[in-house]
């Protein structure tokens, strides 16, 4: 048979069998039902209404002896509770008869603050008993012989470590290696020309302080660029983080553009790279660029074409 989603899963209904001996009216269940209606109980093959038997956990009474035959009795169960789980009391009331003059009570472990203490019904004020030591209760008068003093506690729960539903409210030290902690972006229009062959700052960048000193810091940026009609002419971008080119390769850039023969070239070029500053303080990434050709000047975002740098800081 073919089915729409994952097959179903089929399983037989626990069933429990005794053998009736004319005399015995109470027999011990595998697993203590809800009640009588949460099991079919049949005594040779005959179904049995639920009100010819009881249950009390695991005990399983006739009002009748059933006859005797060889697993002439069968229970089978409609449901199994739930096993395993564990609840939690959130109200404790423990009774006292009190003797004469007493004035300190025993009582289960406590919260201090989470109790209520009555005296013959009537429940005192926070001044007339000491509810301090999470154990032990003195009342501020002594009792008579026979007074009924109740104490009723209360569990005190929290919700630890949930998330609010509030914007920042996960702290980036909670979050897997590789999340993007935070990102600057930064654009220009701003065409920029250089015919020198060292590296010369566009002036354009982008600033982010890493949140941790073990973060890294992904550097996106780009723009169109232009080399002159002359052959051989060459830019080479790159970026610097204050100081420091932080290319890879000593010396390089991240993008180059060359002309194979004397025509001028607009090219857009774009790179990626993920730096690694180990450091906590402002950080501030420039763009650069480079002529290494024979004659005529480069352009960086030429005519003010779009520019565009992106840093992201990564954990890890």
């Amino acid at each position: 048979m073919s089915y729409i989603g994952n097959a179903p899963i089929s399983a037989a209904f626990l069933t429990d069998t005794f053998s009736g001996n004319g005399s015995t009216t109470a027999f011990t269940m595998t697993v203590a039902p809800a009640n009588t209606s949460s099991i079919i109980v049949a005594i040779t093959g005959v179904l049995q209404d639920p009100s010819t038997y009881s249950v009390s956990g695991t005990t399983l009474t006739f009002s009748a002896a059933p006859p005797s035959g060889t697993s002439n009795i069968s229970v089978r169960y409609l449901g199994i509770p739930a096993s395993g789980v564990t609840t939690t009391a959130y109200r404790t009331v423990t009774n006292f008869t009190a003797t004469a003059g007493q004035t300190s009570f025993s009582v289960p472990s406590y919260t201090v603050g989470y109790i209520d203490v009555y005296r013959n019904g009537v429940r005192l004020v926070s001044t007339d008993y000491t509810a301090t030591t999470g154990t032990t209760v003195v009342l501020a008068n002594a009792c008579t012989v026979g007074d009924a003093v109740v104490t009723e506690s209360f569990y005190v729960s929290s919700v630890l470590n949930a998330i609010p539903a509030t914007a920042n409210s996960v702290a980036r030290t909670y979050m897997p290696v590789g999340s993007v902690l935070q990102v600057v972006s930064a654009t220009t229009t701003s065409e920029f020309a250089s015919s020198s062959s060292s590296w010369v700052t566009t002036g354009f960048s982008a600033s982010i302080t890493p949140t941790t000193a073990t973060s890294k810091i992904l550097v996106t940026y780009g723009a169109n660029c232009r080399i002159p009609s002359t052959a051989g002419a060459l830019i080479q971008s790159t970026v610097y983080r204050g100081g420091t080119n932080i290319a890879p390769t000593t010396g390089r850039g991240f993008t180059q553009l060359q002309a194979a023969s004397a025509n001028q070239i607009d090219s857009a070029q774009y790179a990626t790279y993920l730096d690694s500053p180990a450091s906590t303080s402002p950080l501030t990434y420039t763009v650069y660029i480079q002529n290494t050709g024979t004659a005529g000047s480069v352009k960086w975002c030429v005519d003010g074409s779009y520019g565009s740098m992106t840093l992201m800081e990564i954990s890890a």
